[in-house]
């Protein structure tokens, strides 16, 4: 994010009642606001835009919610917050579950939204930044560069990673060795309500296994401490980026 620019949030909800003025408060409140009916409208604008935080509600017309997100974390990078009328705790585990950093229940208060935005920008401007910039992680043969979240094998093979998955690894790569428990992950890679959300956790850190393992089925790096958690079962050396 620019310091001297407002922060960009590119809401999409087909709802003009609740669009329009969502964006005028939040507008007053000193955000940048880009509106958008559908997923099909935010994709145009994304192709020449970049925000920093997307408000998405999930029941649209056209492409839903959850397709559109699993595009903007995977391939897009970018924080999302769900708007959404649905309440029920699975509803919200399947959101979390594809990389969704927060959820909002309709009707909601306009404050706690703005308050949910600051805190989940602050999360990820802190995870996003190393102790030292100019290195990397280094593990088992994979090296993690936190400033480009660009992950690669030991043969320099870059694999993708979602923005959950990021934050999770580095969770784990700020602390190896040691346990976490699902309480403390999801503080660290959601920020709020762990304890609905266990399963998202446990969702999460298969996917990153499938990604980081040998045979994600009997896992050597991220290990099960039954009762515990997980833990990082590997020595994380810091490295020099290498210049491009």
């Amino acid at each position: 994010m620019n310091d001297t620019a407002p922060i960009g949030v590119l809401l999409v909800d087909d709802e003009a009642a609740l669009r329009e003025p969502l964006a005028e408060y939040l507008s007053r409140q000193g955000f940048g606001v880009t509106q958008a009916s559908s997923a099909a409208e935010a994709r145009t604008w994304l192709r020449d835009h970049r925000p920093d935080l997307v408000l998405l509600d999930i029941m649209m017309p056209g492409e839903d919610g959850l397709s559109f997100c699993r595009h903007l974390v995977e391939a897009q990078d970018i924080p999302v917050i769900f708007l959404t009328a649905r309440g029920e705790a699975t509803d919200r585990i399947v959101g979390l579950e594809i990389g969704a950093d927060d959820y909002v229940v309709k009707p909601f208060e306009p404050r706690e939204l703005v308050a949910r935005i600051r805190s989940v920008l602050r999360r990820a401007s802190r995870i996003a930044a190393p102790a030292v910039e100019d290195e990397a992680f280094a593990f088992e043969g994979w090296t993690l560069d936190p400033l480009k979240r660009r992950l690669t094998d030991a043969e320099g093979a870059n694999v993708a990673i979602s923005s959950v998955e990021f934050r999770l690894l580095m969770a784990f790569l700020e602390h190896p060795r040691q346990v976490l428990n699902r309480d403390r992950l999801l503080d660290m890679v959601q920020g709020r309500e762990a304890h609905l959300f266990d399963r998202a956790v446990d969702n999460q850190v298969s996917r990153l296994r499938r990604k980081i393992e040998v045979d994600s089925r009997n896992p050597q790096l991220i290990q099960t401490v039954w009762g515990g958690g997980y833990m990082l079962a590997a020595d994380v050396r810091r490295v020099p980026i290498e210049a491009e």
